[in-house]
């Protein structure tokens, strides 16, 4: 199934700026293999044998068993670019601007030359002054695009990947602003390191 169970939009959330009524999120767009099995065949544990996911989904009468198509590389079968950063514009009801998201160049070794955009995990904030900020790729950075154009402005590298949505806030109503990241990567993506950071900027 394309998109697979990693989105299309992820469970990572969204983030709404009510100044150009835009809806910015990021999703995947890589293909998956799902099967339901029968309870009383997916009960006898010794089936599963195959690499990939299972699910119990109990009280139905099926269990569930997915996994992602990937090359021998690692890399996605699909074609890509495999993650985007959208924005929407929620009066149009279109796609004001969509850019790929990430690289996925070393992801489980080093490859050739390929196209940008990767796999994410973990959703973005929208500040005041106009800023996307999102990490959740699989290269291991926190990044800043214009909510306007989509144009990356800037990005910083993390210990680990942050699958997670950053945070920002001011101590004081005349204090500087703060961007958190928490990095610890993810513990099913396997050519991901894990680690256990918090990340802290200021903002000019």
């Amino acid at each position: 199934m394309v998109p697979g169970n990693l989105g299309g939009m992820t469970w990572s959330g969204y983030a709404f700026d009510p100044k150009h009524s835009l809806l910015v999120t990021n999703t995947n767009n890589i293909a998956a293999i799902a099967r339901l099995i029968p309870r009383e065949k997916y009960n006898d544990r010794s089936s599963h044998m195959e690499d990939g996911d299972y699910g119990d989904q109990l009280g139905a009468p099926y269990g569930l068993y997915r996994r992602f198509i990937q090359s021998p590389s690692d890399l996605p079968c699909s074609s890509p670019p495999w993650g985007y950063l959208t924005a929407v514009d929620m009066t149009e009801g279109k796609i004001r601007w969509q850019v790929p998201l990430g690289l996925m160049q070393d992801f489980g070794g080093t490859h050739a030359q390929i196209p940008g955009g990767s796999i994410s995990l973990g959703g973005p904030i929208v500040t005041a002054g106009g800023l996307v900020f999102i990490a959740g790729t699989t290269d291991c950075f926190l990044r800043s695009f214009d909510v306007e154009t989509g144009k990356e402005l800037w990005k910083a590298q993390l210990p680990v990947c942050g699958n997670a949505t950053p945070m920002t806030y001011r101590v004081s109503a005349a204090g500087k602003q703060y961007l958190v990241m928490a990095a610890g990567g993810h513990p099913k993506i396997t050519e991901e390191k894990l680690g256990d950071s918090l990340v802290a900027f200021t903002l000019p």
